[in-house]
């Protein structure tokens, strides 16, 4: 086997790279590193302490690429079918859009406002911070799903009629909301909690997803 991703399973980052492997059907192996801190050698291939890295043995052993966003697009150029990009100029640009915004806006808000102080600090042997996930999605999620909910509308995915980067991107991040046991109200957010349970369900999610759930478990969350 000879791509390695490093990085912790429950990042919505690693996760996001996983999924695209999967969907693109190649074996990987995962090599769980705790980045908190991060240990020199990890910062060595990734010096903005970004995961995941990825390591392609086909090319050499010094061939690290860190980000998840520039791991995909090499992906995608390497193993090119199925396209998980759109062909269409514009069409990609707004896929690369909706991967930027996931992994901006949204993953501040996710992962800092609610899977951080639900999740990473009980796993840290603190008490959660629920008063603090509480105030993010009353305040700040609600802007991101009201976005998501209109732009997907009636659509099964986000970029034309195929999955790809763009559901790919979103929906890791909103796997991390869902192991909080929070999640947008269907009746507010109808159309997005129709568009996530058809994406989570995905083969190459559900396995990430039910894998991240037994981890958790053996924390006792």
């Amino acid at each position: 086997m000879t791509l390695t991703i490093y990085g912790p399973s429950l990042s919505p980052f690693v996760r996001k790279v996983r999924v695209f492997l999967a969907e693109k059907g190649q074996d990987y192996t995962l090599e769980q590193v705790n980045i908190f801190p991060a240990p020199d050698w990890f910062v060595e291939i990734s010096p903005l302490k970004r995961v995941p890295v990825l390591r392609d043995d086909s090319i050499g052993p010094d061939a690290t690429l860190p980000d998840s966003s520039a791991i995909c697009g090499y992906l995608e150029k390497k193993f090119a079918a199925p396209a998980l990009y759109p062909a269409d100029a514009f069409a990609c640009g707004k896929a690369l859009w909706y991967e930027e915004y996931a992994d901006s806006d949204l993953a501040g808000n996710i992962g800092m406002g609610v899977f951080r102080p639900m999740i990473v600090s009980r796993m840290m042997g603190k008490e959660p911070d629920t008063a603090a996930a509480e105030k993010t999605m009353s305040e700040k999620l609600p802007r991101n799903f009201a976005f998501f909910e209109k732009e997907i509308g009636t659509r099964e995915f986000l970029c034309g009629d195929t999955f790809g980067i763009a559901d790919i991107s979103v929906a890791t991040q909103f796997a991390n909301l869902a192991h909080t046991g929070l999640k947008p109200d269907a009746k507010a957010y109808p159309n997005l909690t129709r568009y996530l349970a058809g994406i989570h369900g995905r083969p190459s999610f559900a396995a990430c997803i039910a894998e991240e759930a037994d981890l958790l478990r053996k924390f006792g969350l």
